[in-house]
């Protein structure tokens, strides 16, 4: 018992120390989310493009502000950038697939209509957003912005 409240205290206060940066990530985040939809009901709307293919289109311009966004201002990461952006683009690429596929199951093969019939295609990817926001944030932190210890100590030689 008492190495379960240990444990949970850890995991509290390690989760605690990560609000500021958690915080910013987040601003982050809701920013891309408005230009996501902007351009998504844009896309749709006026361009007259189905929902999956809009999402297919504005990610593009979303992923590049998110990747520098987060590196520069949300995580301060140093480290070597190309790196970072392939782990940036093998994440985002499952996101990616991830957000088409549940944009396109959604609106054309269950055909969901939520709100209201012309627009649920929003609700579906406000749901989309926030599944993403879970998993994204840890794997930034300890996966795509996490300086390689061993690759700063031979730079620095």
């Amino acid at each position: 018992m008492i190495d379960t409240i240990y444990m949970v205290r850890k995991l509290f206060n390690h989760t605690w120390s990560l609000r500021k940066e958690f915080a910013k990530y987040f601003i982050i985040g809701f920013t891309s989310f408005v230009l996501d939809l902007g351009s998504l009901y844009v896309f749709k709307e006026f361009l007259h493009l189905k929902p999956y293919v809009a999402v297919t289109i504005n990610q593009l311009f979303i992923l590049n502000y998110v990747f520098f966004m987060n590196k520069h201002w949300a995580f301060r990461a140093g480290g070597v950038t190309h790196r970072q952006m392939i782990k940036f683009a093998v994440l985002a690429g499952f996101n990616y697939v991830f957000s088409v596929a549940w944009m396109w199951f959604f609106t054309e093969f269950i055909k969901i209509r939520f709100i209201h019939p012309e627009y649920g295609y929003l609700f579906i990817r406000t749901a989309n957003v926030v599944l993403a926001v879970a998993w994204n944030f840890f794997l930034y932190k300890y996966w795509i912005y996490r300086e390689d210890v061993s690759a700063g100590a031979i730079q620095k030689t």
